[in-house]
């Protein structure tokens, strides 16, 4: 009823890292330009970082999708491995069947020699590894050493990190310098600024509308800014919220006040101006009646 009630084919604003609905900001953009660049240019290393909730998945996504039919990917969405477990983890990616009882040479040789087939086919391998930060140093070494299987042209393997700030703190440590120099481009991903975040909005909401198209109020766009401080996913939270609120009071669009009372039911936003919400359109209605009056009695003393 909710999609009926809008006329849309999809939900605007899930938490799933639906490539379709990707809006092309500036930093996304950037970003994936950084990763294209590294991987077209064959480096062994890159580095995405961002902050929770600020697209890294969704990008990783659109990655896949863009180079999916000239290159073989590998893609590791939960790191928190050992070296051993990742050694399997990445063997499997690339279709092997190890045994279990397989030394580390052995597990290592079997993926060199599959890579090198690969590379006749496809080229270098990529490797995709999300939430890098949660990797031991230890798993992060072995990452490294994966690097050395190469031709005298080029890697067989290169590998793309998307991380939170966290991996940065980790790669400061002197024991991973080796790691740290070798990854060539890096790029840091920003939140949303006031105005991306209503073209933001107005994006999503024109990738699945089928009808006429759901309006944003711009104040409850900026509010929806103050409140997620440009971070996409709490961005889709209050929107989703927002749009239930409206369909259970048969309007069709994003409201100020529905932005207030899905601010005030979702956790990890800010606050601070949710309790005096009451008060302020309390303030706002006198206001307006009082310029209301003044402008009647204008009119009236002609």
């Amino acid at each position: 009823m909710y999609l009926y009630h809008y006329a849309m084919r999809k939900l605007p604003f899930g938490h799933t890292p639906d490539t379709a609905l990707f809006c092309q900001t500036t930093t996304h953009t950037e970003a994936l330009n950084v990763l294209l660049f590294s991987i077209n240019s064959g480096e062994a290393f890159c580095k995405i970082i961002a902050e929770v909730g600020c697209g890294k998945t969704m990008l990783c996504r659109v990655l896949i999708r863009k180079l999916e039919k000239e290159r073989k990917f590998a893609y590791i969405p939960n790191p928190n491995l050992n070296p051993l477990s990742l050694q399997f983890t990445l063997a499997k990616e690339l279709g092997l069947r190890i045994k279990g009882d397989s030394r580390n040479d052995q597990i290592t040789q079997a993926i060199e020699n599959k890579l090198i087939k690969l590379n006749k086919q496809f080229g270098p391998v990529v490797l995709i590894i999300d939430e890098a930060q949660a990797m031991s140093d230890e798993a992060l070494e072995t990452l490294r050493l994966f690097t050395n299987i190469e031709t005298e042209k080029q890697k067989l393997l290169q590998i793309v990190l998307f991380a939170q700030p966290e991996l940065d703190k980790k790669l400061a440590n002197k024991h991973l310098r080796q790691l740290k120099q070798r990854i060539t481009f890096s790029y840091r991903i920003k939140k949303l600024s006031r105005s991306q975040v209503l073209s933001y909005i107005k994006h999503r909401l024109a990738c699945v509308s089928l009808g006429q198209p759901v309006t944003v109020n711009p104040i409850a766009a900026a509010f929806i800014y103050y409140f997620s401080k440009g971070t996409p996913r709490l961005i889709n939270t209050l929107c989703h919220k927002s749009l239930l609120l409206g369909y259970a009071k048969n309007r069709r669009g994003i409201s100020l006040i529905n932005v207030f009372k899905s601010a005030a039911d979702t956790e990890s936003v800010e606050r601070v101006l949710v309790k005096y919400f009451k008060p302020l359109i309390g303030l706002l209605l006198v206001a307006f009646l009082g310029l209301s009056g003044t402008t009647f009695a204008f009119w009236g003393g002609l």
